[in-house]
């Protein structure tokens, strides 16, 4: 028998981030006994803010997001996974993700992370709430605006949502993001788009100002006033009997005109190796596991979780543990968009909401607004 082999991991504060960890972990210690593994989380706004370096110093396996992939590139915290893993489970995996999920991990030829989860923000509503109000989801923007008049609406409008949504409502109207180093869009379509964050703002109450995802669907699920909501990361627990006092229903999102759907900035988690690890061998097939279609259908999926592979999305057990989640939701995840992901973006995402939000909360000038969130971009790409 191996000497006995401790191994660290960090996720983040959730049941569909942190259950599925510990159960794969108890799982993979029943099956190698040897091996144990001791998995801590952080807040989901830790999650999103705290340095990747220094977590990768103090963490043998790690559960990050795709943005951190150009910071990875330049400063190798982490191990590449091809060096590490099987070619033929990696072509398994680029064979069958969720949208640009897997290939999301990938820069500079290497790939730094296993997509484990899978997520974009989507729409949910509370199907029993528009019916007692004689209402349908909307399919356009127009008729969202109107839903929302009758106070029906909610959005989570954080900072970070507030500027993932900008980009959502830009991509939906058919522009360009990101194509040079000087502005995020054209300035006329990037207007519009502030415009029209601040119609819906107009109509969700200012209480989701503070709110992220979690939070909103928490409010959605026990509360019986908000029917819908057209942008937030999909998260099945939500949508799966038992967890909530009320079942969240998760569908494919609206576009600015009928028959145009939109597309939402690709989100999720991958799994990933510090390139510190003492026992990168180990650490590489516990990764394998909890990636493998297997896994990803059986105990990540019914500890919590919420995969990263294609097969988990398409399978009709799992499908019927949640409403149809997968099912309903693929069709937005195959179109989200992959956000920048060179070494400097993360310091712009974490300051372009702020603008934004202070806009919509307290109105203002939207020109004045975008010519700090490109100011903040520009400066993003000087190091």
């Amino acid at each position: 028998m191996r000497n006995f082999v401790q191994l660290r991991g960090i996720t983040w504060d959730h049941t569909r981030g942190f259950v599925p960890m510990t159960a794969t972990a108890q799982r993979y210690h029943e099956l190698h006994p040897e091996v144990d593994i001791i998995w801590s989380k952080r807040s989901l706004q830790e999650f999103a803010d705290k340095p990747l370096g220094s977590l990768s110093e103090q963490f043998d396996l790690l559960v990050i997001d795709n943005p951190w992939m150009g910071f990875v590139a330049a400063h190798k915290n982490l191990l590449p996974l091809e060096m590490h893993l099987p070619a033929a489970f990696l072509a398994n995996q680029a064979a069958n993700p969720v949208g640009k999920s897997h290939e999301s991990y990938n820069f500079d030829d290497s790939q730094w992370a296993l997509a484990i989860d899978a997520a974009a923000p989507v729409s949910v509503c509370r199907p029993d709430l528009l019916a007692k109000a004689g209402a349908t989801a909307p399919k356009t923007f127009d008729e969202l605006i109107a839903l929302g008049k009758r106070g029906l609406v909610c959005c989570p409008s954080i900072p970070l949502d507030v500027y993932g949504n900008f980009l959502n409502l830009l991509v939906a109207a058919g522009e360009k993001i990101f194509t040079s180093r000087e502005e995020v869009a054209t300035r006329a379509p990037a207007l519009v788009a502030l415009e029209r964050l601040r119609q819906l703002a107009d109509v969700v109450p200012a209480r989701f100002f503070e709110l992220n995802p979690i939070r909103t669907h928490e409010v959605m699920s026990r509360e019986d006033q908000f029917a819908y909501a057209p942008y937030t990361y999909g998260y099945t627990n939500y949508a799966r009997p038992g967890y909530a006092p009320k079942l969240l229903k998760f569908g494919d999102v609206i576009g600015i005109e009928a028959g145009k759907p939109g597309s939402t900035m690709l989100g999720g988690t991958g799994l990933a190796i510090s390139a510190q690890c003492q026992h990168a061998e180990i650490a590489a097939d516990y990764a394998m596991f909890c990636a493998a279609p297997d896994t990803q259908s059986g105990i990540f999926f019914h500890s919590g979780g919420q995969p990263g592979h294609r097969a988990a999305w398409l399978d009709n057990t799992t499908n019927a543990a949640c409403t149809n989640f997968f099912r309903d939701t693929l069709p937005t995840l195959d179109r989200a968009f992959v956000r920048p992901r060179y070494n400097g973006y993360l310091n712009f995402q974490d300051h372009a909401g702020d603008p934004i939000h202070e806009f919509l909360r307290t109105g203002g000038n939207a020109g004045q607004v975008l010519d700090k969130v490109n100011e903040l971009y520009r400066r993003s790409h000087q190091g």
